[in-house]
């Protein structure tokens, strides 16, 4: 099974090497970085005391007292707690390390959603992180076919920083599709597998192009026009059906008619000399998955005498 590192940035509150360890020790040496979990006690270790020796410890100018091994405890800790620290030499003041403290939370598993946008070429997943994890995060997404993915399996391709998407879709399988994302930071790692039916998260993007136009003579009437969404990859051999939503003003409660295979629609009965908003929905015709969102808003107003 193939494997791809989706990696989200956070840009950390201190400079130090990536991989977390020190550079030289001393005042003009690097920053040994450690990691806590907000809210809880967090232990600072001075990495490079002798063993069994205490150490002074500072923040800036600041000192914060002597402590013994294992090191300089921060009860419930908070961001504000975020920074550099020194440890030294009680008697002598000679720095020893200098610690870069980062804080944020232990991973959750990532709230995961797939939708078949541009069925049956791609199926497009994004995920969210609850509560933010506030550190540097990266995550693996991967998908697989069938029990163990003995249909296939494969990189979710990298879409953004929190989404990715998969082709070569095979239509009608009984056989689930299984998402598997895991984030990982330094505070730990967490997983969510996703299954589904291909069909069954059919879920087109909004109409486009929504144009609402008097109809000359017709005082209680407008025509309706829009194109199906660019995403959509074959109309013609998958074909889509739609639900208009109108209203006669901004505070009046819509209504909604359809569905219509065609993509233009006359609107009767309406109040003449009205302003009237109106928005189309799409679906896949043989009625899987879910409606699209509404489009975005057009307005017009029935043709009146001149």
């Amino acid at each position: 099974m193939k494997w791809l590192w989706v990696v989200a940035f956070v840009a950390p509150a201190c400079t130090a090497p990536s991989n977390g360890t020190a550079g030289g020790a001393g005042d003009g040496g690097g920053c040994t970085l450690q990691h806590g979990v907000l809210g809880t006690e967090v232990l600072l270790r001075c990495p490079a005391a002798p063993g069994g020796a205490a150490a002074a410890w500072r923040r800036g100018d600041t000192a914060l007292g002597t402590h013994p091994p294992p090191g300089l405890a921060l009860p419930n800790a908070s961001l504000a707690h975020e920074g550099h620290y020194s440890c030294h030499h009680p008697a002598t003041g000679e720095t020893w390390a200098t610690v870069c403290l980062r804080l944020g939370y232990p991973p959750a598993p990532p709230a995961v959603e797939c939708w078949a946008i541009s069925y049956p070429q791609a199926v497009n997943c994004s995920w969210a992180a609850e509560p933010e994890p506030l550190l540097e995060t990266h995550y693996v997404a991967t998908y697989r076919h069938g029990v163990w993915g003995a249909a296939g399996s494969g990189e979710c391709v990298r879409t953004g920083p929190r989404s990715c998407s998969f082709g070569d879709v095979q239509m009608f399988s009984l056989s689930p599709y299984v998402l598997n994302v895991t984030a990982v930071s330094p505070l730990g790692s967490a997983s969510r597998l996703l299954p589904f039916l291909v069909e069954d998260i059919i879920k087109p993007d909004p109409p486009e192009d929504l144009r609402v136009s008097p109809i000359p003579g017709e005082t209680k009437k407008l025509l309706l026009e829009w194109s199906p969404p660019a995403s959509w990859p074959f109309p013609e051999y998958f074909p889509l059906k739609y639900h208009v939503r109108y209203a006669r003003d901004e505070v009046s409660s819509p209504k909604t008619i359809g569905p219509y295979e065609q993509t233009s629609v006359t609107l009767t009965g309406l109040r003449p000399g009205t302003l009237h908003h109106v928005q189309v929905a799409a679906k896949d015709f043989t009625d899987y998955g879910e409606f699209s969102a509404w489009s975005q808003p057009a307005s017009g107003t029935p043709w009146t005498e001149p």
